[in-house]
């Protein structure tokens, strides 16, 4: 009989996570160990306990997808990461496998599909669905690709580019500066750069704004 699969959700949206879990139910092989909505309850978790899988959202309260599955792979070898998220571009797809995740999904993913990518990467192997395999492939023949921004991430770079601080963008867009700060740091991950400053060139050279 196939080993139990021990499996870790981590996103920020309990009705999603709720999904998987119950998406996850129809295989008797996987065992959702633990469910968390952000980096720092998620690394408290590992700490202490053995598990093989770690199904990873991108946009998270405290830190990044990326990051957090270049810590894990840093502090956790064995501990294999599968993306899991709305975000189609490429320049995160590539990020995170860089940083050492073994598959990506997007969230339209089918129960069977996310059950069957997360055996063959706890096999040691990687998956990717035809959609982001498409995607990457597509990337390959941009000579320039332009990153798609959402709505939301429109608006905080053209407030961060006219030089508008985190808690006044916070209070013009009526959301948190928590919100914020994770926009600004999704933004300075998809454009490949170190910094704001670096952040409004690059979006200028491009015309994003």
């Amino acid at each position: 009989m196939k080993e139990v699969a021990k499996v870790v959700v981590v996103d920020d949206h309990p009705l999603v996570i709720e999904g998987l879990k119950a998406s996850m139910g129809i295989d008797n092989t996987i065992a959702v160990v633990a469910c968390f909505e952000n980096a720092k309850d998620l690394f408290t978790f590992l700490k202490r306990n053995t598990v093989h899988v770690v199904v990873l959202d991108i946009n998270l309260p405290d830190m990044n997808g990326v990051d957090i599955c270049k810590t894990i792979t840093h502090k956790y070898p064995h501990l294999k990461v599968l993306g899991l998220s709305t975000y189609n571009d490429p320049s995160i797809i590539k990020q995170m496998v860089k940083h050492g995740a073994k598959g990506y999904l997007l969230k339209n993913v089918t129960s069977k599909e996310l059950t069957v990518a997360i055996h063959q990467i706890r096999e040691g192997l990687s998956y990717f669905s035809a959609e982001i395999q498409k995607i990457l492939a597509d990337s390959i023949f941009d000579d320039k690709p332009v990153p798609k921004l959402t709505r939301r991430e429109k608006e905080i770079l053209t407030l961060v580019a006219e030089g508008i601080t985190t808690p006044k963008i916070a209070e013009q867009l009526t959301i948190s500066p928590l919100t914020v700060e994770t926009h600004r740091r999704n933004l300075i991950q998809k454009m490949g750069v170190a910094n704001a400053a670096q952040l409004v060139k690059i979006a200028i050279e491009q015309r994003l704004i």
